[in-house]
């Protein structure tokens, strides 16, 4: 099965939350990766998403290192919207 990752940077203007991380994330620009999966079968080439991951500070004291966290899409769309609409 062949598998590609693809990067992209998302800038939020507030800070945010995100379910099941328990803490409030700081406004500025986070790196996420999602992994996708060829889908095998087809005349053309299609991808599935099989992860979404962001990269985030650490929890307190740590703020100084990264931590990977998984993402659902919608959950990503979401917090975007959020911010976006925020005053």
């Amino acid at each position: 099965m062949t598998t590609r990752s693809r990067r992209e940077t998302v800038t939020f203007k507030h800070p945010f939350q995100l379910k099941g991380l328990g803490r409030l994330i700081p406004a500025g620009s986070y790196d996420v990766i999602t992994d996708e999966e060829m889908i095998e079968g087809l005349s053309f080439a299609s991808y599935r998403r099989t992860a979404t991951m962001m990269i985030v500070p650490g929890a307190p004291p740590h703020t100084s290192s990264m931590e990977m966290i998984s993402i659902g899409s919608l959950e990503l769309a979401d917090v975007q919207r959020i911010d976006a609409s925020a005053p």
